[in-house]
């Protein structure tokens, strides 16, 4: 069993998310509000240690009226225990869950020493999953998830976890703000990263469930057909 995963994002209207610089600021004030909902329904939330070096985010529900019990739980994934333990994902606003490779357990002979002493710092605050492989399994950390009460999943993820997770089949439903403002640059993040397909037919197909206009931006929900 794994969580009902939900991708939201905001990009430009040719598909960027943040530019080469890493500034990201895309959303008026609705959307933001709009995603802050979703975070109070949901059980967790889930970054990459890209997002969170970049942003150092809460991961938190304070856009809307909230109480700290809303908050969901935070979920990154850190292949080599990379999170600073002075950012913000590590106090105790809400619980977290890190998720970390093989390299960073010391039974592993093969193991990043520098990395299995960050792990073990990690896990002094906060709760650390270690996965069977080399780079997070995600399938494996899913079902992980689902066993400590996470039924459902918002992932804020950068492009490489979103590429990641949606390879996997582990995404169910995308829900993408789009705002009016084109950024260009090879180099802007885009939705979508990782190493992609060699083949439209290897694509992941989408079947749009809603869309409206919200404030200056546009909405698009999907489901992912599977």
């Amino acid at each position: 069993m794994k969580p009902y995963v939900i991708l939201n994002a905001a990009m430009t209207l040719d598909g960027k998310i943040a530019t080469k610089t890493g500034s990201s600021e895309i959303s008026g004030p609705e959307d933001l509000e709009r995603v802050h909902e979703i975070r109070k329904e949901v059980d967790g939330i889930m970054v990459g240690i890209g997002t969170v070096l970049a942003d150092d985010p809460r991961l938190t529900v304070h856009k809307i009226n909230a109480r700290k019990e809303d908050n969901p739980v935070r979920v990154v994934v850190d292949n080599k225990a990379r999170t600073p333990l002075d950012f913000r994902i590590l106090n105790d606003d809400a619980e977290t869950i890190i998720a970390v490779s093989s390299l960073c357990d010391e039974n592993n002979p093969d193991c990043d020493e520098d990395a299995v002493l960050r792990a073990k710092e990690l896990s002094k605050r906060v709760n650390v999953f270690y996965s069977s492989k080399e780079s997070v399994d995600l399938a494996e950390f899913m079902e992980h998830l689902y066993s400590e009460g996470i039924e459902t999943l918002m992932l804020e993820g950068g492009s490489t976890l979103n590429f990641s997770m949606i390879k996997e089949n582990l995404i169910d439903e995308v829900k993408i703000c789009i705002a009016p403002m084109i950024v260009g640059g090879k180099d802007s993040k885009t939705f979508f990263d990782g190493e992609g397909f060699d083949y439209m037919k290897e694509a992941i197909p989408l079947k749009l469930e809603k869309y409206y206009p919200l404030g200056k931006d546009f909405v698009m929900e999907y489901k992912v057909l599977k």
